[in-house]
């Protein structure tokens, strides 16, 4: 069985994943992440969802691992791994996120070049995975405080790796902290690189690409590189849940 995030509502009142992920613009969203290598989803988590999913940071039994960044040279700050069975709406979002993001997942190989082409269900995916020997969870819990902050990354735990992911702010900007801003950058063949700057709420999400996305040119589509990263935390408390969809070695 699954675990499960301590009770937010009554069952009846609270929207499914599937609800949640499918009352978005896909159209849009598509647009969005073709044009600039990231999208927004907003309120993909209620308030009270956002704080209760905060509130599990401390307990040991959800997480396989525990990670402070400057111990690795990440930057400042620290993250938990999240174990298998993810709580049940995480594992419901992640679920429900995969297959819109699927199609533009293949969509972006195909005009790259690439062979590769992923199944339409995540779980399809998660087993092409583990039979490659990648079997530990990626969705993680991350913590800044002041001063803290994520050196601009890419998050590649194998040789698969979607390129797609989603993070949820999970605290509200101006009232809980200050600065902090999810940053994302695009290195460009031959030119000097672009820098995105995503506003988020709380419990919206960001869907972006997680290393390469395709982009169109006068001689059609040629191929940039992204890393993301978070910018110095000023004041307060910022936490984020990462939707990862390929499992890690």
């Amino acid at each position: 069985m699954r675990a499960s995030v301590k009770a937010v509502a009554a069952p009846s009142a609270v929207p499914s994943a599937e609800t949640r992920v499918s009352r978005n613009d896909w159209e849009t969203l598509s647009a969005d992440l073709n044009a600039h290598g990231c999208a927004i989803l907003e309120k993909l988590l209620s308030p009270d969802e956002c704080r209760e999913i905060a509130a599990l940071y401390p307990e040991e039994a959800h997480f396989r691992s525990h990670v402070h960044m400057a111990r690795h040279g990440f930057g400042k700050g620290e993250y938990r791994y999240f174990k298998y069975p993810l709580p049940e709406l995480l594992a419901d979002l992640r679920t429900a996120l995969y297959p819109p993001l699927a199609v533009i997942a293949n969509d972006w190989n195909a005009r790259m070049g690439v062979e590769r082409r992923y199944p339409d269900r995540h779980r399809a995916f998660l087993q092409e995975c583990h039979d490659a020997g990648q079997t530990r969870p990626t969705p993680l819990l991350l913590q800044y405080a002041p001063g803290d902050f994520n050196c601009l990354h890419q998050d590649l735990y194998g040789d698969l790796a979607f390129p797609l992911q989603v993070a949820i702010l999970l605290s509200e900007p101006g009232r809980d902290f200050d600065g902090g801003e999810f940053v994302l950058t695009e290195q460009r063949p031959r030119m000097q690189s672009r820098a995105e700057v995503v506003p988020l709420h709380q419990g919206d999400g960001v869907a972006f690409a997680v290393h390469n996305r395709p982009v169109r040119g006068t001689k059609g589509d040629y191929r940039v590189n992204l890393r993301h990263g978070v910018s110095r935390l000023r004041a307060g408390m910022r936490r984020t849940v990462g939707i990862i969809f390929h499992d890690a070695r």
